[in-house]
């Protein structure tokens, strides 16, 4: 199971809060992408898939931290021909490892393990377990060899297999080398990854994730393919030889794909998953910290990864990105967490790189171009002296409407410099988004402390001044 999808190179926006301002009772913000956008999206996906010939792809994206769109292409199966839907779930791959990862962090944080024990501590017989760390192995840095590099799948791997046996054959053989001296992907890393949860945890490592992952955040159709196939209401999964015609992919055997790349779910989930990611709603923050974080080699060189997710940036904006394969299938998962936007592409052919070309390309529709500046950012100076005028019960009348300026009463201007005043200086005050309503401009804003992150949403009149300036808690 090679990670395939190149590790660089890869790839404003509208507000967070959009969908809240419209309805309360909207949580979804189906098709409220601009029409051009939305035509754009779907050209770069169809045309995707006929430059490469991959039967379909589906495509979520997330935009104001909502799913703002979704759409399928192409078929999902050839015979009889049927088309891709939204509702078809596709196998992720190793984009499974970063549900791994954050089981991991889970139970760091209950204690129950630290990210720098050796993987000694529950998993003593493995080749040099006392030197390589939990960390190393979630970030690809432990030498142990990888037992799935290929884009096929191996004879040997068409049969049934234990987490152990895996471990047996490939993890209790001499390091690749020294532990934290390189960066090379090895799914091996995982399975160790998974059968530490089981131990840590006393649960099965799946039940695990459904328990405190999938439930909560209301992914539904996430199943585990290692232990069964798709349905017949699901894609099938192909493979072709060079410019030959598309076959069925063959399906591995059991036990082969256990919390390496063991997931399948709709695109529509997995964007529920960024989300999560997004507002940081799952794990407390000094995990998605360590999450996040570029892991350096003991010769301090970077390696463009942090636990189960490649880290970069690109004009500017910090990107999160994995991308995932096994048999039949490949899968790309961008997220940009500063910008509130991500895009999820799961396709039915594996070897091929459709799934990252839709992605990347699709995610730069919502970067600015270098040298282009937004709206939100030539403001960002003007916003940020209005809040720091707030914190003290302060504000320019003559920069507001008399709508605005009547929202702004004595009271409310007590009330701001009480709520806001004693946080301070923020850690970061940073544009997130810009769009059009009502014939206004509207702009967002994300202000982060170290214990609570609030975001400004704004309407600007054509003249210039500011119809709204509303603060309010953010997760």
């Amino acid at each position: 199971m090679s990670e395939l999808i190149p590790r660089a190179g890869k790839s404003s926006l509208l507000a967070f809060l959009f969908t809240a301002l419209l309805s309360a009772s909207s949580a979804r913000a189906q098709s409220s992408l601009p029409a051009d956008v939305r035509q754009e999206i779907d050209k770069i996906a169809s045309q995707t898939l006929a430059r490469t010939g991959v039967p379909s792809a589906s495509v979520a994206v997330v935009k104001g931290g909502q799913i703002a769109y979704e759409q399928a292409y192409g078929d999902a199966r050839l015979g009889p021909r049927t088309p891709a839907t939204t509702k078809m779930r596709y196998s992720v791959g190793s984009i499974s490892k970063q549900f791994t990862a954050t089981a991991i962090l889970m139970l760091a944080e209950e204690g129950k393990l630290r990210l720098d024990d050796p993987v000694g501590r529950f998993l003593p017989d493995l080749t040099r377990a006392n030197e390589v760390t939990i960390r190393q192995i979630l970030s690809h840095t432990s030498g142990y060899q990888d037992y799935w590099p290929q884009d096929y799948v191996p004879p040997f791997m068409l049969q049934t297999v234990t987490a152990e046996k895996i471990l047996d054959l490939w993890a209790r053989k001499p390091l690749d080398f020294e532990p934290g001296t390189r960066w090379q992907y090895s799914n091996t890393n995982y399975v160790i990854a998974g059968l530490i949860v089981e131990k840590a945890s006393g649960t099965p490592f799946v039940e695990f994730l459904q328990k405190r992952i999938f439930t909560p955040l209301k992914m539904e159709s996430v199943v585990n393919i290692d232990q069964t196939k798709l349905t017949e209401s699901d894609p099938t999964g192909y493979m072709r030889y060079a410019l030959g015609p598309l076959r069925p992919a063959p399906k591995e055997g059991k036990g082969w794909l256990f919390a390496a790349g063991e997931l399948a779910m709709t695109a529509d989930d997995l964007a529920k998953w960024d989300i999560a990611m997004i507002n940081r709603s799952l794990l407390k923050p000094d995990s998605y910290r360590e999450m996040q974080t570029e892991v350096k080699l003991k010769n301090g060189e970077g390696t463009h990864y942090g636990l189960g997710i490649d880290l970069f940036t690109q004009d500017g904006h910090r990107v999160i990105e994995h991308g995932g394969e096994v048999s039949g299938f490949t899968s790309d998962n961008v997220v940009l967490p500063d910008d509130h936007v991500a895009v999820a592409v799961l396709t039915n052919q594996d070897a091929v790189g459709a799934a990252s070309t839709i992605a990347q390309r699709v995610g730069s529709l919502f970067i600015a171009a270098p040298g282009a500046q937004s709206v939100a950012a030539q403001k960002l100076a003007q916003v940020r002296a209005i809040y720091e005028g707030l914190q003290r019960g302060q504000i320019d009348r003559s920069l507001f409407t008399d709508d605005a300026n009547a929202y702004f009463s004595d009271q409310a201007l007590k009330d701001f410099a009480a709520g806001l005043g004693s946080l301070g200086a923020p850690t970061t005050f940073a544009a997130s988004g810009e769009g059009s309503r009502g014939g206004m401009t509207y702009l967002t804003y994300r202000i982060t402390y170290p214990q609570r992150n609030l975001g400004i949403v704004i309407f600007l009149t054509p003249d210039g001044k500011y119809e709204q300036y509303q603060i309010m808690p953010r997760n």
